[in-house]
């Protein structure tokens, strides 16, 4: 006997469905742009570099030239660089910033492999460097890989240098060496997270000795020699630097339709450039719209540069100081307690391959749309914001009025594992606060997957959060 659906029950689709030709243009369009943003932006202060530029390019100007003007408008255009890690961009709304604020919080950060403060040695006839890894990995995964390296180093007499090494056609790689099957006896019976140790991240950076001089350690002094002729370094530099090794290589399409994108850094660059495309598009909002992009996300928050700061309290508070003349904190505990947000971050989609470590039911579908995550946290909501079934009702109003493809998700199962976000940071000061992003497969991975109608709809519901009255 043929059944019916309830007419009142709820079948989640592929947002590819329905469909046209122009629709689908705009989303591989998304996709191209969003590759070169990423194959950029392999660190928190390159994507800075490229969001600065994007602004500039659209009429924004720096906090400090408000400032030095002594007023600000509706309309105006406005950043702040918070020491080339971390930033916000706003439009300034027609409203009063303590009637609330719409804010859109990424973050720029992504697991990796940092450099230690002493880190290169020579054993053996390699030249090498010892690593810390940065945010949760699979250590085991690091190895076997082309690697570059990114960062910035303070000479001795203050200039500041960056260094970028392996992502150029002509560069070398860097490298770490796994054990090869044919001795791994003892490797193979361990645990899968002891197979591979944080100490056992070593990268190869040289081979070659020194042949002039008579020195010590011929292949570390042939590796400084090059880091000094190339940069003015010599070995007490990597003290006074911040090095990050990351994939080398560039976004690609994955996929016979070119439906996906597998890169480095979708957690949570993806967020960070929808929230970008979206805000650029803004002029003339009723409420102030910003797009906060944070550091250090992977690792807690903490820090000058993390969510948890006083940075963008501090930029409020001279706005307001802007908008009205004078300061007073009760109009920033206004602005921060009347304002909604959404925590822009990525979660994991369903994966059939390992679907015991998933709830099916409550889980985001790879290409069913944008995801909204009313909590996060692990073991029992730990951690977590639990977003008020208010809010989750307005956005769905927005979300549906503005057709964006959308859908819920959680992190797996329950006790299974979990994660959390920058949510209960704003969410602490008041704000009506929930996760939304989009469903990514292999997050945490050196390369992370992404579905392009994903990041469309996505795309466009931030944009529908700036615009909703």
């Amino acid at each position: 006997m043929d059944t019916k659906k309830s007419p009142y029950a709820h079948t989640p689709t592929s947002a590819w469905e329905g469909l046209n030709e122009a629709q689908i243009k705009d989303i591989m369009d998304l996709g191209e742009s969003y590759k070169t943003f990423l194959d950029f932006g392999k660190t928190e202060r390159k994507c800075v570099e490229q969001i600065v530029k994007e602004a500039d390019a659209k009429g924004y100007k720096a906090l400090e030239y408000y400032v030095e003007k002594g007023s600000i408008n509706p309309g105006d255009k406005v950043y702040a660089v918070n020491h080339g890690k971390a930033m916000t961009m706003m439009v300034m709304g027609s409203e009063l910033l303590e009637k609330g604020i719409r804010i859109i919080g990424s973050h720029l950060d992504s697991p990796r492999l940092d450099l230690k403060p002493s880190p290169l040695y020579e054993d053996s006839g390699l030249g090498l460097l010892k690593t810390h890894y940065y945010g949760g990995i699979k250590k085991y995964q690091w190895a076997s890989i082309p690697l570059a390296l990114y960062g910035v180093v303070v000479l001795e007499n203050g200039k500041k240098i960056d260094i970028t090494i392996g992502d150029d056609v002509n560069d070398p790689i860097l490298f770490i060496p796994d054990l090869l099957i044919h001795l791994w006896k003892d490797q193979a019976g361990k645990k899968m997270n002891e197979g591979i140790t944080a100490e056992d991240l070593n990268i190869v950076i040289g081979h070659m000795p020194l042949q002039e001089g008579d020195v010590k350690d011929k292949v570390k002094a042939m590796v400084l020699n090059i880091l000094n002729e190339k940069y003015g370094m010599v070995e007490r530099d990597f003290a006074t630097a911040e090095f990050e090794v990351v994939p080398a290589g560039k976004a690609r399409d994955v996929g016979l339709d070119r439906s996906m994108i597998a890169g480095y850094g979708h957690d949570d660059r993806v967020c960070a450039y929808a929230s970008m495309e979206s805000i650029l598009k803004i002029n003339q909002p009723q409420y102030t719209s910003v797009a906060l992009f944070t550091d250090k996300e992977e690792v807690g928050s903490q820090g000058m540069t993390g969510a948890e700061s006083v940075f963008f309290e501090n930029v409020i508070a001279e706005l307001i100081n802007l908008q009205k003349g004078t300061y007073n904190e009760l109009w920033l505990k206004r602005a921060l307690s009347h304002s909604k947000v959404l925590s822009a971050d990525i979660t994991a989609a369903y994966d059939p391959t390992y679907a015991s470590a998933y709830d099916k039911r409550n889980s985001a579908m790879f290409g069913h749309g944008a995801v909204v995550v009313k909590y996060t946290g692990s073991r029992g909501k730990y951690d977590c914001n639990d977003a008020n079934a208010e809010f989750v009702g307005w956005l769905r109003r927005v979300l549906d009025d503005a057709g964006v493809a959308w859908q819920t998700g959680l992190m797996g199962k329950v006790d299974q594992g979990g994660g959390g976000t920058i949510a209960y940071v704003l969410a602490n000061k008041g704000a009506e606060v929930i996760d939304f992003g989009l469903g990514a497969l292999n997050i945490h991975g050196p390369y992370e997957l992404v579905s392009k109608v994903d990041l469309y709809m996505m795309e466009k519901g931030y944009t529908a959060f700036y615009e909703a009255k």
